[in-house]
């Protein structure tokens, strides 16, 4: 309203201007007119700006008050896929841990994929906030992840020992790992302390829970102090 009182001041003070100006001027009666006529037309020129402008911001309001919050917008879509605002919570954050997961290639992939085909499944997935991470950057990150084989073969050499294999970098990078190897060729080692050069092992794969098991056995491990 301020701007439409403005107008009508403004066009006041152009007609008071006027008249002064014909009278510093010594204007004559058919160039008063003239400009009379100017301000005339500029006056209706504003009354209509402004009646325009009225009728522009009434519509505004009325769309105004016509939206939803966006509270209430949020809680109307929750309702479509049956959920609360503490299920999408939780639900996101199971997205989040997947994601890092996959980041990281915590294995076993196939885990992972379980774990996305149960995201894909949920309703709340349909959220405009989750669908695209859901159903396609997620899944194109885990076909995009190649896995190593569940087992690898490795052949003994001169010098070798259980210890060593398991602490090679392809291997587990952890000599407290030996173990997993002793254990799926015990068809082959009588003695975990006797192995021979031309011996072919079997080289499996760690779980997350054996990962762990071991890397908290060579963290704990405080070698014996040498005599003098």
């Amino acid at each position: 309203m301020k701007y439409f009182n403005k107008v009508a001041s403004l066009a006041f003070i152009l007609l008071f201007a006027v008249g002064l100006i014909a009278q510093e001027r010594d204007m004559s009666t058919d160039e008063w007119e003239q400009e009379m006529a100017g301000l005339q037309k500029k006056k209706v020129d504003y009354t209509a700006e402004k009646t325009a402008l009225e009728t522009e911001m009434a519509e505004l309001t009325a769309k105004k008050k016509a939206l939803q919050s966006p509270d209430d917008c949020m809680d109307e879509l929750y309702q479509l896929v049956g959920a609360t605002k503490a299920d999408v919570a939780d639900f996101g954050a199971k997205v989040a841990e997947l994601e890092a997961k996959i980041n990281a290639k915590a294995g076993p992939k196939a885990d992972r994929q379980a774990e996305l085909d149960a995201l894909k499944a949920n309703k709340i997935s349909a959220l405009p906030a989750y669908f695209d991470k859901v159903h396609n950057q997620l899944q194109r990150a885990l076909d995009a992840w190649i896995e190593k084989p569940k087992e690898v073969m490795y052949t003994v050499v001169k010098g070798d020992c259980l210890w060593n294999i398991a602490k090679k970098k392809e291997h587990y990078g952890n000599g407290f790992a030996w173990p997993k190897i002793y254990n799926a060729n015990k068809d082959k080692i009588s003695n975990p302390d006797l192995i021979y050069p031309k011996q072919v092992f079997k080289v499996p794969n760690l779980s997350e829970e054996e990962q762990a098991k071991y890397n908290k056995l060579r963290a704990n491990y405080k070698p014996a102090p040498m005599e003098n």
